[in-house]
């Protein structure tokens, strides 16, 4: 999958959970939303892409979501 469409797909999930007054609550709605509807292939390329390029185009939220949620969001092995 085209990680620019992941970003995109990943900041819009953010800018509608961004709007919640809790950011911690916010952050962890994210993260379940991206675990609960993202294939874990999705998943293994934002998390490889967060570490590899500092998550550059995700939106602070998105990125702290997803560092401060890492393990949740790693797909277990095959």
């Amino acid at each position: 999958m085209d990680i620019h469409n992941l970003v995109r797909m990943a900041n819009q999930i953010g800018s509608f959970y961004e709007s919640l007054p809790d950011a911690a609550e916010a952050s962890r709605e994210i993260a379940n939303h991206i675990k609960k509807f993202w294939e874990p292939r999705m998943r293994r390329e934002i998390l490889a892409y967060v570490d590899k390029e500092a998550g550059a185009g995700l939106s602070a939220v998105v990125l702290a979501s997803i560092q401060s949620n890492k393990e949740m969001l790693t797909p277990a092995p095959a």
